[in-house]
């Protein structure tokens, strides 16, 4: 069986967010992304996704 956790979503009010992972050891480099004329944005280390609150 195949052991798959869906990615956190985390809703913002703003189209530039960053992600660090949640810091400490188990994070990752502090990243900033871009959402453009998306609705949302994949961080590429962790996979949290970030959706713009409508």
């Amino acid at each position: 069986m195949t052991n798959t956790k869906k990615p956190e979503t985390v809703t913002v009010s703003e189209h530039r967010v960053s992600c660090d992972g949640g810091g400490g050891a188990l994070g990752h480099p502090k990243v900033y992304m871009e959402m453009g004329q998306e609705s949302s944005v994949r961080c590429k280390y962790c996979d949290k996704v970030f959706e713009l609150k409508h």
